[in-house]
């Protein structure tokens, strides 16, 4: 099948214009640290232990570790395992952008507000081998209404080793009725137990 330029070039405009939403309007605010949010070098726990990304019970998952850092940052670490493959001995790329939504993300605890991805946009500088640790410094730059702007990096081994991973995102603020209209009934039978899970909505304050 030939293809159709003038339809893909279309097709890459809107893409660009309707779906791409990571510059900031002029009438953003800088965010500001919430007075309850987690004090610099504190661990944030995970939201619910079956997370792929942060959870402890996930025998196949990241397991990675979060705190906040200083300012509207937050710092993460995980290390790549033989589950998160995808060419042999590489961490897929899709892990590794798992592995910036749950840092970027985490930053959402610094305002206690709850947010859902809406757009996430990962550049890869550096194959990331099997074995290798991630460290990733998140920084929320910038909100306004329910959108939530923020970068990250990831560096290899040290957080100030080689820069090999960066991202940006976009995250909207929601209810918490959000989760409890889409989840699976029986996952939110499962965290009504959750330790992690019920913490996360003590903690955090409902948007409206």
């Amino acid at each position: 099948m030939q293809l159709n330029r003038n339809d893909t070039l279309k097709n890459m405009e809107r893409i660009g214009r309707e779906i791409h939403p990571l510059s900031i309007p002029t009438d953003a605010q800088a965010p500001l640290r919430h007075p309850d949010a987690p004090k610099p070098g504190e661990v944030i726990g995970s939201h619910y232990n079956n997370c792929f990304g942060c959870g402890i019970n996930h025998p196949t998952g990241l397991h990675i570790s979060i705190e906040a850092g200083d300012g509207m940052t937050t710092r993460a670490v995980f290390e790549v395992t033989q589950h998160h493959q995808g060419a042999p001995g590489i961490a897929h790329g899709g892990i590794l952008s798992l592995a910036f939504d749950e840092a970027l993300g985490a930053t959402n605890w610094l305002i206690r507000a709850p947010a859902v991805t809406a757009h996430l946009e990962v550049s890869y500088r550096l194959p990331v081998s099997v074995g290798t640790r991630v460290y990733i410094q998140a920084t929320m730059q910038a909100i306004s209404g329910r959108k939530i702007w923020s970068t990250a990096e990831g560096r290899l081994n040290s957080p100030d080793g080689p820069l090999a991973v960066e991202a940006g995102s976009l995250y909207m603020q929601v209810p918490i009725d959000h989760f409890l209209k889409h989840g699976r009934k029986e996952d939110l039978d499962k965290a009504g137990s959750d330790a992690n899970a019920l913490n996360y909505v003590k903690k955090l304050d409902i948007a409206p």
